[in-house]
């Protein structure tokens, strides 16, 4: 039989056998001006469960996830991202057209027949590049998608750590592949530290633990016996979701901890799933108290905030910083479990269900992530939740940005077609705007003033032309309007920024199979949404569900070049959920007479 035929699967994984792996933790020597390191990709095999033969992989250093780069504030590092991989691609990347019911998730599909081979895929060389995500440096050093390189090459990158403490994190990047790469294991963590993180004492050592969350398929033989691999199955119109969820790269672990603090760095490595994470006790109720969100993406709170007990959201590339208190469960067992629906909106459970339900209609059959073993032991640790965490923090407004900064309109859509892009938008003037039918390209908007302005379209797809050249150094305000129907984790390069407000719009008048909105029609304000607690931190990726128009504000501050913003959702970024900007100083646009073409509008 092929590999990907549809089967009747009989072998069950069972949940929280295995320990929790921790990868290696790379230090440099503080007196080490430029300390430098060479990460070499190869494939190797490792078991992602003690049921399962070794599954196939991708990894950096023969680790899934790679080796933890943990470095200082300015401790400038270079590292030498060699591909020494000669393995083939190791997955099994299958395609299933549309179907009821949930394809993508399980070989067992009874009644849809069976998914084919994607074509070209089994032969792919190994092609990479890695992008540290979230990194500030200059347009070279980022991992741009197409200086990807082959078997005995290298990619060297510089990294001036000119940042505050956070947790960021490498992954590949290569262009129409970054979706397979990813999923076969090329992904790793990188902390951040500074004299005002290390000032607070938070838990370290053993207690601070990195979490890798990401799902995964695994392909089945005749017998629907597990052979080890990995199965990257998708579907017409839906992005990769898996039944398994692997933390640092085991299937539904455990892991042992000890009364009292610990920390957590949380980051969503998944291709496309969102994740609601709670954690539930011996009695399968969800507990509140004892955990703490501490900082976002890119850097620590003003003040710990409580995670509630809808839980902590994260999307695809969102990361985490968590304490959370065992000090009350001695002796008990906890469990991390997922309630986001997928494809994710943002919607409320369904009566009658609650965390650590399996909801296998709407593509999750599988709630649990990993198990907590407590301890029966003395409480010995003297860690208290600090008041303040990161006293330089601030919470961002309109009006603190400076008169100069720049305005761009973007709207997330798909084509007529069903393409999905990012549309980059420019004002029409109002004696310029169509007074036809719909026009492909042209969307009106009428904003919460009633003022209602007409767009054009400058761009959708990575190779049309560049329109955004921003200032090193400037402040710049995104609108970003969601068209589709879909949640997309929106991620900028270079930048971090926070959100500035968040408006539910009446969506229903853009027209996708014209491509745009007819005159008099527009895409209508609704109502202003409240802005999540947890998103207020400095972030470098943005969910916009459907229907809503998120407005971010960030710096394009420390190195220049050409970069990148994207959809997280792998799969919708290698079909064509990519654009490009590139980041020049001041002086240089000015005098090049592109000052007043950067594609934006000046500051309102």
């Amino acid at each position: 039989m092929t590999a990907i035929e549809t089967t009747t699967t009989t072998t069950v994984l069972a949940k929280f056998a295995d320990p929790l792996r921790l990868p290696p933790r790379l230090r440099p020597d503080r007196a080490d001006p430029e300390p430098r390191f060479t990460f070499r990709t190869e494939g190797v095999s490792l078991r992602l469960h003690s049921q399962l033969p070794p599954t196939p992989l991708w990894t950096y250093d023969g680790h899934f996830p790679g080796p933890v780069l943990d470095v200082h504030r300015r401790q400038r590092v270079r590292v030498a991202w060699e591909n020494g991989t000669t393995t083939p691609y190791p997955a099994v990347d299958a395609f299933l057209a549309d179907a009821p019911g949930n394809p993508s998730l399980a070989m067992n599909d009874p009644g849809i027949g069976r998914a084919q081979p994607v074509k070209g895929v089994a032969a792919l060389p190994a092609w990479q590049v890695t992008h540290l995500h979230g990194a500030v440096t200059g347009g070279g050093n980022d991992g741009w998608m197409e200086n990807a390189v082959l078997h005995g090459d290298a990619q060297l990158s510089e990294y001036p750590n000119d940042q505050p403490a956070m947790t960021l994190w490498y992954h590949d990047h290569a262009m129409n592949v970054t979706r397979l790469n990813v999923f076969s294991g090329l992904v790793g963590m990188y902390l951040l530290r500074d004299d005002e993180e290390e000032a607070l004492g938070l838990p370290g050592g053993d207690r601070e633990i990195p979490l890798i969350v990401c799902d995964r398929n695994l392909e089945t033989d005749a017998s629907g016996r597990f052979t080890g691999r990995m199965l990257h199955k998708t579907t017409g119109t839906l992005p990769f979701l898996g039944p398994y969820t692997l933390v640092n790269g085991t299937i539904w672990p455990y892991c042992e901890v000890r009364p009292g603090w610990y920390r957590f760095r949380v980051l969503n490595a998944s291709n496309s799933r969102t994740y609601r994470l709670h954690l539930l006790d011996g009695s399968d109720q969800v507990v509140t108290g004892s955990a703490w969100l501490i900082g976002t993406d890119s850097g620590l709170l003003g003040a710990p905030l409580p995670i509630p007990a809808e839980g902590l959201t994260l999307a695809p590339a969102e990361r985490a910083d968590v304490l959370v208190d065992f000090g009350a469960f001695r002796g008990q067992s906890l469990r991390l479990v997922n309630s986001a629906q997928a494809p994710f909106r943002g919607d409320p459970l369904p009566p009658g269900v609650k965390p650590g339900d399996p909801l296998p209609a709407s593509r999750l059959p599988e709630p649990d992530v990993m198990q907590f073993r407590v301890a029966d032991a003395p409480l010995t640790d003297t860690f208290r939740l600090p008041k303040t965490l990161s006293p330089s923090y601030y919470r961002l407004t309109h009006e603190l940005l400076p008169p100069d900064h720049m305005h761009r309109m973007l709207a997330l859509a798909a084509d007529p077609d069903g393409t999905l892009g990012l549309w980059e938008l420019g004002e029409v003037p109002a004696s310029q705007a169509p007074t036809g039918g719909a026009e492909d390209g042209i969307v009106q908007v009428t904003y919460q003033d009633g003022v209602t302005t007409t767009y054009r379209r400058l761009a959708r797809h990575f190779d049309d032309q560049l329109n955004w050249r921003a200032r090193q150094d400037g402040w710049e305000v995104w609108k970003i309007l969601n068209l589709s129907g879909i949640l997309h984790p929106i991620h900028i390069h270079l930048t971090r920024f926070q959100p500035l407000s968040i408006d539910g719009y009446d969506t229903a008048k853009f027209l996708p199979t014209k491509g745009g909105t007819a005159p008099g029609e527009p895409v209508a304000h609704l109502e202003s949404l409240p802005i999540d607690a947890s998103l207020v931190g400095w972030k470098d990726v943005m969910r916009v569900p459907p229907g809503q128009m998120v407005t971010v504000a960030g710096q394009f501050r420390g190195a220049s070049g050409r970069y990148m913003y994207h959809c997280h959702i792998l799969e919708h970024e290698d079909a064509g959920m990519m654009r490009q900007f590139a980041v020049m100083p001041g002086a240089v646009l000015d005098v090049g007479g592109m000052g007043g073409m950067s594609g934006g509008m000046s500051g309102m």
